[in-house]
């Protein structure tokens, strides 16, 4: 048993799974962000292009 825990202690792969893991969530959040930012800003634009088309052309 004592042997089994010390190889337990000694295992890394698990600790590296779980950094990836944890990168991998951290630049899901980041690009999660930047799309809302972004898409806010296009809300915007294409709203503005709207008013000017409709403003030119009243039909």
């Amino acid at each position: 048993m004592k042997a089994l825990f010390a190889k337990f202690l000694e295992e890394e792969s698990g600790a590296t799974a779980i950094e990836y893991g944890l990168i991998a969530a951290l630049v899901g959040v980041a690009i999660i962000a930047g799309v809302r930012a972004l898409g806010s800003e296009l809300n915007s634009t294409f709203s503005e292009v709207t008013s000017t088309l409709e403003a030119t052309n009243p039909a």
